[in-house]
């Protein structure tokens, strides 16, 4: 092997540079989501490889589009994809001069967290002050690579059936599922005739009095995925008496419409009646942001609240990205899981890429009560 003679500076700034790079890759992704179809099939495919972060999903749906085009892999969308090492615990091996995808690793390390919340990195060796307890912290990130299970080679990998339903019928659990997360939030769920009895929605949140309304009048999938939309509303925190919720009606409807869409799309239930706005009428719309970061931290929110709403839901769920059977531990899973940056991240390190909103802000409606106005 040969040996590595760069200085630690040169290393560093080598790395600076791959993640510069990969930053620009991620931009010129986030640019190319123009309609609102663009936005929904990046959401479904985040919803099938909901293992990893909205950002990482978006570079390797490019990456292998890309590969697709120039014939190296058989199919558009990658059924599963993993770390070199990860294929190699699965009894897989990567094939030779494939070529990866680039995607974003976290790195994670020693903090001192104080009582107050505030932390600082720690350094070899360093141990905390009174009153401070270590903790492990994502404090940037790292290029690396993950490989399709198409340029792989080896023992065969175990299919993990994907749901089945009819027209109309929604996942068994899944309507009394929402149902119950909408009550242990406080809620109420209550039924209307039809949609003259919601002023023409499918359904409604009404905060001032903790209810939720839906249709009985559809079918049951429709039902569901009416509902989730209002606990999306919910479990995303669009209280409409927010201010910032006020001035960002848009995007606080994108967010619960994408919400659903990605539970519905978990499900193996068709996503091609959502309705999205073309993403520059709403992305434009935060005044002083860029709009890809606004895109990038919309995405961020609503991959948090889906995947809060699928841990608590008992139903059969589509596979999320990685080859069954797989351990984290292993290659890149030696990282911690992919979670966004915690605000306050130690002074100098590396921009996450993930470009999250770690206080967790939410947007919402400026009326009291907030409706499914786009009628998924």
């Amino acid at each position: 092997m040969r040996e590595d003679t760069r200085t630690l500076e040169e290393k560093i700034a080598d790395r600076n540079a791959k993640i510069d790079a990969l930053h620009e890759k991620l931009t010129d992704a986030v640019g190319q989501l123009v309609t609102g179809d663009d936005w929904r099939r990046a959401i479904e495919f985040a919803a099938k490889f909901r293992a990893r972060s909205f950002n990482n999903t978006l570079l390797i749906w490019m990456q292998n589009y890309a590969a697709y085009e120039a014939g190296l892999v058989p199919d558009p969308f990658p059924q599963c994809v993993a770390g070199f090492q990860q294929w190699k615990q699965l009894g897989r091996s990567v094939n030779a001069g494939a070529k990866g995808f680039q995607i974003f690793a976290p790195v994670s390390a020693r903090v001192a967290v104080a009582e107050d919340g505030s932390y600082r990195r720690l350094a070899k060796g360093e141990g905390p002050d009174p009153g401070e307890v270590v903790k492990s912290r994502m404090v940037g990130v790292r290029p690396t690579y993950v490989w399709p299970l198409a340029l792989t080679s080896g023992k065969d990998i175990p299919e993990t059936p994907a749901p089945k339903l009819l027209t109309g019928e929604a996942p068994a659990g899944l309507w009394t599922g929402l149902a119950v997360q909408v009550r242990e939030r406080g809620y109420t769920l209550r039924y209307a005739p039809n949609a003259d009895a919601l002023g023409g929605a499918n359904a409604m949140v009404r905060y001032d009095r903790m209810e939720v309304f839906v249709r009985l009048d559809m079918e049951p999938a429709q039902r569901a995925k009416s509902l989730c939309h209002e606990l999306g509303h919910i479990v995303a925190g669009h209280d409409p008496q927010e201010q910032d919720v006020r001035l960002h009606r848009g995007v606080v409807e994108v967010e619960a419409e994408s919400i659903a869409l990605m539970v519905a799309a978990a499900h193996g239930l068709p996503t091609d009646d959502y309705t999205i706005p073309y993403v520059s009428t709403w992305a434009s719309r935060v005044e002083g942001q860029d709009p890809v970061v606004t895109v990038q931290q919309t995405a961020a929110r609503v991959r948090t609240a889906a995947l809060e709403i699928l841990a608590g839901l008992d139903t059969h769920k589509a596979p999320d990205g990685d080859p069954p059977g797989l351990s984290r531990s292993a290659g890149l899973g030696t990282a911690p899981p992919e979670t966004e940056p915690s605000q306050g991240s130690t002074a100098g390190a590396p921009d996450d890429g993930l470009s999250l909103d770690q206080q967790g802000r939410r947007h919402a409606r400026s009326a009291t009560a907030v409706n499914d106005g786009m009628r998924p």
